[in-house]
């Protein structure tokens, strides 16, 4: 019988755009249930195939607004220049204090929050096997015009730069093994890898 996931972790993913984030995730909703991940709130509007409330809770600007206001976020940021993302604090609270392990998949900027606020959770950089893969997989979603790639390999560079921050590293050459590596930090007790 596996491992169970230690109970009530909380995992920070967290990297450049278009390293797969999102993709990692979604393995770790379908292979492992036992570990809760969180859905962010945006104003962005939802890209082809998403599912309010599965991939993101779509939002208002006042709706994002009234949350900051009441400290209703854990973390929020406003991403590429353009939509505004946060993590609603209620759910995390709750599903924590039942002993229930999570994972929230957020940006370098909402990470950094989340450390300074909840300086226990494990901060996971997930980094791809090179930029030119990045850039590959950028151009190979198709979900953004030429103008919004360029801004978004910008946001990349400074996001890559910023690996050191992040307790534990893994590197997106396979979704499925990324998937796995990640998991395996519920059940490891890791906390500190990177130097």
């Amino acid at each position: 019988m596996p491992d169970q996931p230690s109970r009530s972790r909380l995992v920070v993913l967290a990297g450049p755009t278009a390293v797969g984030k999102g993709t990692v995730a979604t393995c770790v909703r379908e292979q492992h249930p036992d570990i809760w991940i969180s859905v962010s709130v945006t104003t962005r509007p939802a890209r082809p195939g998403e599912i309010d409330g599965v991939h993101y809770h779509f939002i208002a600007d006042d709706e994002f607004d009234r949350l900051v206001a009441e400290d209703g976020l854990l973390e929020w940021a406003v991403v590429h220049s353009a939509a505004k993302y946060g993590t609603p604090r209620a759910p995390v609270e709750e599903r924590l204090a039942a002993g229930v392990p999570a994972l929230l998949e957020i940006d370098l900027q909402g990470a950094r929050q989340v450390r300074a606020t909840m300086p226990e959770a494990l901060m996971c950089f997930l980094k791809p096997p090179s930029f030119e893969e990045l850039e590959r997989r950028l151009v190979g979603r198709g979900t953004e015009g030429p103008e919004e790639r360029e801004r978004r390999l910008r946001t990349a560079r400074t996001e890559l730069a910023a690996e050191a921050e992040f307790d534990v590293t893994i590197v997106n050459t396979d979704v499925e093994t990324a998937c796995e590596e990640l998991v395996d930090l519920f059940r490891s007790g890791t906390s500190r890898v990177n130097s």
